[in-house]
């Protein structure tokens, strides 16, 4: 190897690469500062939990032959940090079907539960409602709810335990008032099943929902997606929910968010929200 090599570039060279290396550390700066600014958005966004861990405060529950924000027998409460659904003050179900409807509407979001099963059905349960429950999403407001209504017209993320006798799918979809679109076909049949496996006993089962407005909807279970669908719709021949549409427009974008009450026990430890910009 000659001398002149060793000897390095000429100063004319290194001005050169100076010059060109600044724009291109710039570059890298303002990547950086771009992306630490995102993550402090997502950070200050965040999830946040629908529930304070000591009491119903922000929730308004609806139990049918019941108006709005009346809570019969202490159906729904905080226990130990824990949300429950209870039926210890039952004589008999009597199809009180009860629905507890967060504070305000929601229309893109994610949407995280972690829910179990626990003891026996309420006695005068449907047999259909054993080890059943669920989250209803853009659901109507709870003081617009018939007082003999069973049902909020909204989407349905249905809930269903192992009863020992069948497998059971979870994070079903049920649309009570409404119709959704899957593959591009109306679904007009009430629930379609997702393709979880059944979770039996009394479990924690995390059940995580991804909404976008009348857009795409898809239901995860344990991390993994089990469901999508789109294009959520009133069902203009059901009676409620034909009182609802306006100006013929069908398309259903946002709602309510409400746990169920179906005559068996269920408990939540976790609901949590993180809203979507889009």
């Amino acid at each position: 190897m000659s001398q002149n090599r060793l000897a390095g570039p000429r100063p004319a060279t290194v001005r050169t690469l100076a010059t060109l290396m600044v724009p291109v550390a710039l570059g890298f700066v303002l990547a950086g500062m771009n992306e630490a600014r995102g993550q402090d958005a997502a950070s200050k966004k965040g999830w946040v939990s629908l529930f304070n861990g000591k009491d119903l405060e922000g929730w308004t529950p609806k139990i049918t032959k019941y108006k709005a924000g009346e809570n019969y027998a202490n159906t729904f409460r905080v226990e130990d940090g824990v949300m429950k659904v209870s039926f210890d003050g039952y004589p008999k179900f009597d199809g009180k079907f009860g629905h507890l409807f967060s504070a305000k509407k929601y229309s893109n979001y994610k949407l995280r539960i972690e829910y179990r099963f626990v003891g026996d059905q309420c006695p005068g349960g449907p047999g259909w409602a054993i080890r059943n429950s669920g989250v209803m999403l853009h659901c109507q407001s709870p003081e617009s709810m018939r007082k003999d209504q069973e049902f909020p017209v909204s989407v349905e993320v249905q809930f269903l335990g192992g009863d020992g006798k069948k497998e059971r799918s979870t994070a079903n979809v049920c649309t009570p008032g409404t119709h959704i679109v899957m593959d591009g076909k109306l679904i007009t049949q009430h629930c379609t099943d997702s393709k979880s496996k059944t979770y039996a006993g009394d479990q924690w089962v995390t059940v995580e929902v991804e909404v976008h407005g009348d857009g795409v909807i898809t239901h995860r279970v344990n991390g993994e997606p089990v469901l999508t669908y789109e294009k959520t719709q009133y069902d203009e021949n059901d009676a409620d929910a034909r009182a609802l549409i306006k100006d013929g427009d069908k398309r259903l974008r946002e709602g309510y968010i409400s746990l169920q009450s179906e005559s068996h026990p269920i408990e939540f430890r976790k609901v949590e929200i993180l809203e979507l910009d889009e």
